[in-house]
């Protein structure tokens, strides 16, 4: 056997990389690489196939579908799990689930004081560094909480219950309490009584109004949607950092549910007349109010003369949380959804834009994972230093960047969880496999058989072997 740059013991299998397909072409990048700021922004729940770049006839998604055709699209991109906490643990320390300290999705569990991220490897490159969204690595006072692992500034959700609701008494600013006074006093609480436990969060999201439509005002006062905040603050951080290296995570929770909407939101409108459950349309809306506050924030980059320097990064946390046959078709040919090990649970849509360094226009089939981008980011910002040496992921810059020659392999993608009984999954080459109990995997071929519906382990047991090999050599025991 060999091994990579990373110590991986290879089986003497050689992945192959697609080719990159730019529309226009582009000089490949020198050694020194002007450091970008960077936007990296994940929505929640959203499928492979929402996008009308990636195939969606339903939903409207014009500022997506622009940032793609002026950058690179992934195929073949993954998250980091199939639920929520375990995926944005892979993605924030370049870890893989066999290696993560979150694993389950409690929500309450932290990450350690010494897991390493994004946000600190970037913070010591000297970038400014602020989060916006959904955290879901450690709640209020805990080692886990972001101001602790290299954010000068997140505003908020901490914990992952508590943005089951967009309409909350309270977000997260720095640590602390950012009081939302109007919904607070329309479920009659005083900032006093706030509470960060698991049941008050639960509480929370029974008095937030129900869907699918909520008016802004009612006869008993006013509703704040807490979207509104978030992506104010998103596009304020980078107002006030325009001047120096930034790192805007933008962690948006739509379209997570909750299934509820401000009546007055533009993208509901899109859908009222189409033939479909209400949880499709509101799905559909938050998609497209995802989309259009994606244009919003490219033209700031615009105005302030920073979208040439700014490299943005677009993708999901994991697969659609349902499918909506017959009327989004969120998951494509892929088969499951959110929670499954199948592709319909962990592929996700990937976009990256720099202009002049990221040929526009370009299709990539290289396979990757959400382990990648800390990784990828650091190259990028001339970082690798402050990367540590264990982490599982391998950049993608050289794919980005146009050489693609120069890019490292993965031996297996690897994704587990124990939460809700045993699930394995690994990705190499073009072989997918998926296993629900020790000992039983099912093998598929995804060049032939994007659904994974033929199963044919039984054609491939030296590939099972290799895998198990694999497992029993590059994982820990949870902690």
């Amino acid at each position: 056997m060999s091994e990579n740059r990373h110590g991986l013991a290879m089986t003497g299998v050689v992945l192959t990389l697609a080719a990159v397909t730019p529309a226009c072409s582009i000089e490949p990048a020198s050694v020194e690489v002007e450091r970008p700021n960077i936007v990296f922004i994940m929505a929640d729940d959203m499928g492979w196939a929402d996008l009308g770049s990636y195939g969606s006839k339903a939903i409207h998604t014009p500022n997506l579908d622009r940032l793609a055709s002026q950058g690179m699209r992934f195929t073949d991109a993954y998250a980091g799990h199939t639920v929520c906490a375990p995926s944005r643990c892979a993605l924030m320390t370049g870890k893989h689930t066999g290696h993560t300290t979150v694993r389950a999705n409690a929500g309450t569990a932290p990450i350690r004081d010494s897991d390493v991220t994004i946000a600190e490897v970037l913070k010591q490159a000297g970038y400014a560094t602020g989060g916006f969204g959904k955290w879901g690595l450690g709640v209020m006072g805990s080692e886990g909480a972001a101001e602790k692992q290299g954010f000068d500034a997140f505003f908020g959700y901490y914990h992952q219950v508590h943005a089951h609701t967009y309409y909350p008494p309270f977000l997260v600013e720095n640590g602390k309490p950012f009081p939302l006074l109007a919904n607070a006093r329309m479920y009659g609480l005083e900032p006093a009584e706030f509470s960060s436990d698991l049941a008050a969060y639960q509480a929370y999201k029974a008095m937030s109004p129900k869907g699918p439509l909520v008016p802004r005002q009612t006869p008993q006062g006013a509703y704040q949607f807490s979207q509104d905040l978030v992506f104010e603050r998103t596009l304020d951080f980078i107002r006030e950092n325009r001047d120096r290296p930034f790192f805007c995570y933008a962690p948006w929770t739509p379209p997570h549910a909750a299934y509820h909407l401000p009546q007055d939101e533009p993208a509901a409108q899109l859908y009222q007349d189409k033939p479909w459950s209400d949880r499709a349309k509101i799905h559909a809306a938050f998609v497209s109010m995802v989309d259009r506050q994606v244009g919003e924030l490219m033209e700031l980059l615009q105005e302030l003369g920073i979208g040439e320097r700014t490299a943005v990064f677009f993708m999901s946390d994991n697969g659609a949380s349902h499918r909506f046959e017959g009327e989004l078709d969120s998951s494509g040919p892929l088969r499951g959804a959110k929670r499954s090990m199948h592709d319909g649970g962990i592929r996700s849509p990937l976009i990256a834009r720099w202009p002049g360094k990221i040929a526009a226009g370009a299709v990539s089939g290289h396979v990757t994972y959400t382990p990648d981008i800390m990784p990828t980011l650091a190259e990028l910002a001339n970082a690798e230093e402050f990367v540590p040496g264990d982490v599982d992921g391998l950049s993608i810059a050289p794919t980005l960047l146009g050489n693609s020659d120069t890019q490292g392999l993965h031996e297996f993608l690897y994704w587990e969880w124990d939460q809700q009984g045993y699930h394995r999954a690994l990705r190499h080459r073009r072989w997918k496999l998926v296993s629900g109990e020790p000992g039983a995997w099912q093998v598929f071929d995804l060049e032939t058989d994007i659904s994974e519906s033929n199963d044919i382990a039984s054609e491939h047991p030296g590939l099972v072997a290799s895998a198990e090999e694999w497992i029993q050599a590059n994982r820990t025991a949870p902690n």
